[in-house]
Parts: structure tokens; sequence; C-alpha cells
């Protein structure tokens, strides 16, 4: 899917336009498991690929600002379109710690190769010659069937036992088809698969680099940003935009059936309208805060606790809000042809990400808060 635009709009602009055309076709992209080609193009011509990488291969270098009302805006229209927007943007970031030549082979034809990720330390990566060579097996890589390139992260099977990524293009691995999930069905996440391919060393980083936010000859600030910083924002955003299209919908619906009814709105329906607006504002607010504390030229270890944080307790909000809307829908929301119904089972799949948990989030954010004290 590269080879995409040079030059175009504005992130956020730009978003509004995916978010129509996702939502115009989130029907077929449930029906077959995947996003349709011409929304995958259009997260791409926005400017999602290219916003975290580096200036120096035509990238944006962008802030996470941006970036999550872009993918939150998305997801108004398609769950699943924003999860590809987010990860898409994020993998970008994440490949500017590779050395200096494998950025250049990754992005020598422009900052628009769509790269894929499996960030679980599944496989094994035994020392070669002039680096590694790696085998694995990687379920749930989202959009995997449009990549250009994956990240995958292997453990070496040297004394050192260090877990790294490796960057793989696409003629490197196979993908089996194993995605059933009840929710995010457009995302298309199956399985990688690398049986015993060769890796230079300019394609790898360790696990540890990332995580510490210490990419070498790092110029933004978006490349010296602690992964923890950040990874919430990347699953927890998607979740905002399912509750804002939930909430559409479901305001929609019920201003038709209050249309003609005496007296207008029943007050049930402003209760739930009202508690509902509510939750979905206040976890906007919680997640454009850990962006901007990301978007900071130091991120201090509170700031990395308390986005974790955020970012859980955003998801949990965004998540009981559209629960809300459900149950008040009806069973007009259970129908097949209704958005509500699909926004729903997305938003309870993608807030289960192991990343959106809040006690392990509620611990790490005490553990710092008592260690100051």
């Amino acid at each position: 899917m590269a080879n995409s635009v040079t030059s175009g709009p504005d992130l956020v602009e730009a978003a509004a336009d995916v978010a129509k055309a996702a939502a115009g076709l989130a029907a077929e992209a449930e029906r077959d498991r995947r996003l349709d080609a011409r929304v995958v193009r259009a997260v791409l011509d926005a400017g999602f690929a290219r916003h975290f990488v580096p200036a120096r291969w035509g990238g944006t270098a962008g802030t996470f600002t941006a970036v999550t009302e872009a993918v939150a805006t998305v997801g108004q229209g398609c769950t699943s379109a924003a999860w590809a927007a987010s990860l898409t943007a994020s993998l970008g970031r994440m490949a500017a710690y590779l050395p200096a030549a494998g950025q250049e082979e990754l992005w020598q034809d422009g900052p628009d190769p769509l790269i894929v990720g499996a960030l679980m330390p599944l496989g094994k990566a035994e020392p070669d010659a002039d680096g590694w060579r790696i085998s694995g097996r990687w379920p749930y890589v989202s959009v995997i069937e449009y990549s250009d390139w994956a990240l995958v992260c292997a453990v070496t099977t040297d004394e050192a036992r260090q877990a790294r990524f490796f960057a793989v293009p696409r003629a490197s691995y196979r993908i089996v088809e194993t995605w059933e999930s009840v929710g995010m069905r457009g995302t298309g996440s199956n399985t990688l698969v690398i049986e015993d391919v060769p890796v230079p060393a300019a394609r790898s980083f360790s696990r540890d680099t990332v995580t510490g936010g210490a990419a070498e000859g790092a110029e933004a600030a978006c490349h010296r940003v602690p992964l923890k910083a950040v990874n919430g924002l990347c699953f927890a955003t998607p979740v905002l935009g399912a509750a804002r299209g939930a909430l559409d919908a479901w305001t929609d619906e019920t201003a038709l059936r209050a249309a003609g009814a005496p007296g207008g709105i029943p007050a049930a329906s402003a209760v739930v309208l009202a508690r509902a607006a509510g939750e979905i504002e206040a976890a906007g607010l919680l997640l454009d805060r850990a962006a901007r504390a990301a978007d900071q030229e130091r991120v201090t270890a509170l700031d990395v606790a308390r986005s974790t944080r955020d970012c859980a307790l955003a998801a949990d909000l965004a998540l009981a809000a559209v629960n809300r809307l459900f149950r008040a829908g009806g069973t007009r929301a259970q129908q097949d042809s209704s958005a509500l119904q699909r926004h729903w089972r997305d938003a309870n799949s993608a807030a289960s990400h192991i990343v959106l948990q809040f006690d392990p989030a509620a611990k790490a954010y005490a553990d710092e808060v008592f260690a100051l004290r």
C-alpha cells in the first residue's frame, strides 16, 4: 500500500474525510473482516503513516495531540479504521528507533509505507553472520493484508536472551487468516508467520530502546518519549471515537422517535444523553492531557504513570457511556443495520486490550506517587 501522496492536508482536517469514507464502507468491513482498500488508502493519504516519521525521510515528526484528535475523529465513523490509523502512526514512530541504515531502507521510497506490528516477543532470533535469522508466529496483527513492512518482536537465542524488534519486508512473511472476532471485525487482525528469515543488524533494535524512549540521533520530541507514556493513547483513542459515534447514532435515533411524541424528549432519555455525553467528554479531556504530556520536551516518571492511568480510565469512561447508550437504545439498537450495535461491539472489544486494564495502571500510578512522598 505504499506510494502514497508526498504531501497532503493537515492530519486533523483530513481525518474527517477518512471517517466519512470508513463509515460508508463499514458494512463491507464487517462482512469481509477487513477494511476496504479504499479506506486504507484514505488513511495513508491523510498522513497517518508519515505522522511520526522523522523529517529527514519526508515525515511529519508530528505531535501526539494532533494524532489523538485525528484518530478519535476517524473512530466516529468506524472504530476499525481508527484502530488502523492509530497503529499505522504508532508503528511509524517505533520504526524511527532503527539504526540509520535500516530507516533508509524502510523509507527509501517515501514516508508512507504501511507498517504493521507484532509487539509480543513470540518469535526467536538466532545470531547470523551479519545479523539475525528469525522465526515465529504472531497473532492479532491488524491490517496485515495491506502491509508493506512488519515490526515483530522476538527473543534472541544468544547469552543475552534479549527481546528485540525486527523490521521485515512483506515478501518475507506470510499471513494465516485467523480473525473471527465479535468486534473490531474490520481490523483484519490475522496471524503473521515468519520461517527462518535473515534480517540484517541494521533492521533491528532492542525493546529496551523504545521502552526507554531513547532513539539514536532523535531530532524530534516524539522520538524521545518512553513507550509507556503513549502506548495507552494508541489503543484508548479509538475507543473514544467509538463512544462519540455511538452517541451520534443514539441521539439521531432518539430524536426521530421523539419528533412526533407529545412533550418532546422523555426525562429518562435526557438523563442518558447528559450522563453519556459527560462521560465521553471527560474521557476526551483525559486523553488530551495525556497527549499534551507526551508532547513535552521532558516526560517524567510521574507523567508516564499518570498518562497510563488516564488512558485506562478514559477507556472505562467511554465504554460506560457506550454501554449506557446501548441499553437505552432498545430493540432497534440490536439490529444488524444499527450503527449503535457496531460501535458497542467495537468499543467493548477494543477496551479489553491489555494496555487499557485499570488495575495495573492504578498500581503503577500509586507506586510513583508514594515514591515521591
